[in-house]
């Protein structure tokens, strides 16, 4: 007898087919002299092995125990308004294997959050949850299914299984049997719906749906060949009793990305910057994005959250206290500070740091040439940075910090007057030496 084990694998190998293997086998029984099978037996054998591990096994399905979702491989299409070219729509498909009933819903692309508003959309029309949601393995489900007993899952798809309350049981690669009912109604699917609307145009994404969703509701509603009623009965009267509640609010879809915090204190998600706690600069952080907020999380605790911008470009949300000290205060600094600083030296200063403070469209960017001239009085002297204002009102209504800062660099400092000696003048020591004479 032939080794059936070893002809199953090397079928399985490109170029090889049975009368290769079966000719290999006549010159291996000619050197262990034994008589081989005629070419139609070695095929019988192959055939009746072939068949036995072809055996299937009927998986009795629970009552609202699973969902099982994919993409259908054929996409539909919308036509662009302006350009006039198709778009591909691709198509998800979503079935409770027990009684069949099915949710099918169309998306300009197959990133994560088509496929999380999927699913959010998916529950919405069960009106509930099942134990399992049993996926394919694509990337925004599964990051890593090498060991199918401990799969690591995409961390956003992660996140909406856990606020449902189900559990992730991906499919085993390769393995379309771990999921047949979702195989098998894509392939209805193509037929019912993809392959019955080739002929009709649609202009936009919600006119494509609201035609999928009339076939969808045929679909549910057609009756089964070998059981009584129909998808949409069984799931009424059976199934939907039997699903988890859904929770009160429906999932917020959220997106996970990594970052690292600059020298500013700031991470940049899509433009925006956002502001982390200062320790925190040159780390990596993960970013929790939704339509409304941005959350950082570094080693699973949350460091700061901001609401999430829109418009402009480059915009910043700075929190106060993820500053260090020394730039908080100078962000403690305001007009009047200045100008209560300015009068403690002078009437002439305080005109100046007006005069600036003014000229400015916001107050805030004459900031720094205040500080600076009033550090001008530190390094030279308070009398002196008044002396310099005085004079430069006299040129300027506006003087600006770079025009007096080259006055009191140019100017010779107030010194006391000493008087000169003069050489007609007697001193002490002439008269002590005329007393001694006497």
């Amino acid at each position: 007898m032939p080794n059936l084990e070893h002809i199953h694998k090397e079928l399985k190998r490109n170029g090889v087919n049975k009368k290769l293997l079966w000719r290999e086998y006549i010159e291996h029984c000619r050197l262990s002299k034994q008589q081989p099978l005629m070419y139609s037996q070695f095929c019988y054998y192959i055939q009746q092995d072939e068949e036995k591990r072809q055996a299937t096994m009927h998986i009795p399905r629970n009552l609202g125990e699973r969902i099982e979702v994919d993409w259908a491989g054929d996409p539909a299409y919308v036509i662009d308004q302006v350009t006039g070219k198709k778009i591909k729509a691709w198509v998800f498909v979503a079935v409770l294997p027990y009684s069949q009933y099915t949710f099918v819903e169309a998306f300009t692309d197959q990133r994560q959050k088509s496929w999380l508003q999927a699913h959010v959309d998916m529950y919405a029309f069960f009106v509930g949850v099942t134990k399992l949601l049993v996926p394919d393995n694509c990337k925004t489900a599964v990051i890593r299914n090498t060991d199918w007993y401990n799969p690591k899952l995409n961390t956003s798809y992660h996140e909406l299984a856990t606020y449902y309350d189900t559990v992730v049981m991906p499919a085993r690669v390769r393995k379309p049997k771990d999921k047949s009912s979702a195989e098998g109604n894509v392939g209805h699917i193509s037929t019912w719906i993809i392959a019955a609307l080739r002929d009709e145009q649609f202009f936009s994404l919600a006119e494509l749906n609201a035609t999928i969703r009339e076939h969808v509701d045929a679909w549910n509603h057609r009756l089964f060949q070998k059981r009584e009623g129909s998808p949409a009965e069984r799931f009424l009267m059976e199934e939907k009793p039997c699903l988890a509640n859904l929770p009160a609010y429906p999932y917020e879809i959220a997106e996970w990305k990594t970052a690292t915090v600059q020298y500013n204190y700031h991470i940049s998600v899509e433009s925006m910057l956002y502001s982390d706690p200062y320790e925190y600069i040159h780390k990596t952080v993960d970013i929790r994005i939704t339509d409304s907020l941005i959350e950082v999380f570094y080693n699973h605790t949350r460091i700061a959250s901001h609401p999430r911008l829109y418009g402009r470009k480059g915009q910043y949300s700075t929190m106060q206290e993820h500053m260090p000290a020394n730039h908080q205060k100078f962000l403690a600094w305001n007009g009047d500070r200045f100008r209560k600083w300015a009068e403690s030296i002078g009437v002439s200063t305080y005109q100046v740091i007006d005069s600036i403070l003014t000229s400015h469209a916001i107050e805030q960017q004459g900031y720094r040439s205040c500080m600076g001239l009033l550090r001008l009085g530190e390094k030279h002297g308070t009398g002196n940075l008044e002396d310099a204002c005085r004079q430069a009102l006299s040129f300027s209504s506006y003087p600006s910090y770079k025009g007096i800062k080259n006055l009191l660099a140019t100017q010779r400092p107030k010194e006391p007057e000493v008087p000169k000696p003069h050489d007609l003048t007697r001193g002490a020591a002439y008269f002590a030496r005329k007393k001694n004479n006497d």
